[in-house]
């Protein structure tokens, strides 16, 4: 790390250690606004019907997600039992995800020994026979219900991809990581993108636009590239749980990660626009330590990711602080 970062560093933790007795923030809205946080165990009781006119398939590419796995099938089980298809590809498993998985009735399950969520996708693609399809990481919390309304947003006249709603969880995330997610809450962004959230749909008319998805490592930003604004749709319902990262270096791997994917698919950072947004964002002491954590892990990322792609290398840098056994209450 730079004396640069060092620097910022040290001036985040002190801010951090000046407001740790602040109070933490809290969402009270029933749907929370798109990309916000929150720091509390989640609480949800599904009901058996979510869905009048169950339709659609879910797809769950799963590599070595077997502490996670079946706190995601739970969820959905009231999905399998109303009809809709759920299909998981345990991807270069060496874990029990396959095992997990089957254990669920009525969840297809089908194995690869290739590591590759967007070959997984387009193995599951091959078999599946439900339209509209959601496309769900596999350690990430979505109500029934919330399913059923991207479903039918995607019958809606004009919208051909779609998502719901999230939030990010940092209930479990250490000070600087609370501190990077709440100013990226904050970071202006396209208010229609799909990406970033863990999960986003499309049905037979939006996957015939690509045939296919490409190897890449930011699948999310790729998809959003295939459809115009005005074809996607962000749904105002319950929002999907993105746990974050519990520690910093784990969410140094996703950071570097994802900008090793942008690189790859020519997105553009659009550093100058987040910075002023940031920075107009500052109100207090709390915002400002905020900020230094944001820039020092952004910075640091670049620079893993630049190194990286010098080397040629093409490792999937992972977060395994979230991969523990699931002992949180849906």
């Amino acid at each position: 790390m730079s004396m640069g970062n060092r620097g910022i560093l040290a001036v985040a933790a002190t801010l951090s250690r000046r407001v740790r007795g602040g109070a933490h923030a809290s969402i009270v809205d029933a749907y929370p606004a798109d990309g916000t946080f929150i720091d509390h165990p989640a609480s949800r009781v599904h009901g058996e019907a979510p869905c009048v006119d169950a339709r659609g398939g879910v797809v769950i590419p799963a590599h070595d997600e077997a502490a996670v796995i079946g706190r995601t099938l739970e969820g959905l089980a009231p999905l399998v039992r109303a009809g809709v298809e759920v299909i998981v590809v345990c991807n270069g498993c060496s874990d029990d995800t396959a095992t997990i998985a089957r254990s669920f009735p009525g969840v297809n399950v089908l194995e690869t020994p290739i590591g590759s969520k967007t070959h997984a996708m387009n193995l599951a693609d091959e078999v599946a026979t439900s339209w509209p399809r959601l496309y769900l990481d596999a350690d990430i919390d979505i109500a029934p219900e919330a399913v059923c309304a991207v479903f039918d947003a995607l019958a809606e006249p004009g919208v051909v991809a779609a998502r719901a709603r999230y939030v990010y969880d940092i209930s479990s995330a250490s000070w600087p990581v609370r501190s990077y997610y709440r100013a990226r809450s904050r970071v202006p962004a396209p208010e229609r993108r799909l990406w970033g959230a863990g999960g986003y749909a499309t049905g037979a008319v939006g996957h015939a636009r690509f045939g296919a998805f490409a190897n890449v490592t930011a699948d999310d930003s790729w998809f959003d590239e295939q459809f115009a604004e005005e074809e996607k749709r962000i749904v105002a319902t319950e929002p999907m749980r993105v746990r974050t990262p519990r520690n910093a270096d784990a969410l140094l791997a996703v950071l570097t990660r994802q900008r090793r994917g942008y690189v790859e698919i020519g997105v553009s950072a659009e550093t100058g626009t987040r910075g002023r947004g940031l920075l107009q964002s500052v109100r207090g002491i709390r915002d400002l330590a905020d900020v230094g954590w944001y820039v020092l892990f952004t910075l640091e990322a670049r620079r893993r990711a630049a190194r990286t792609v010098r080397a040629g290398g093409q490792q999937w840098e992972r977060d395994a602080s979230t991969r523990i056994a699931a002992d949180a209450t849906l």
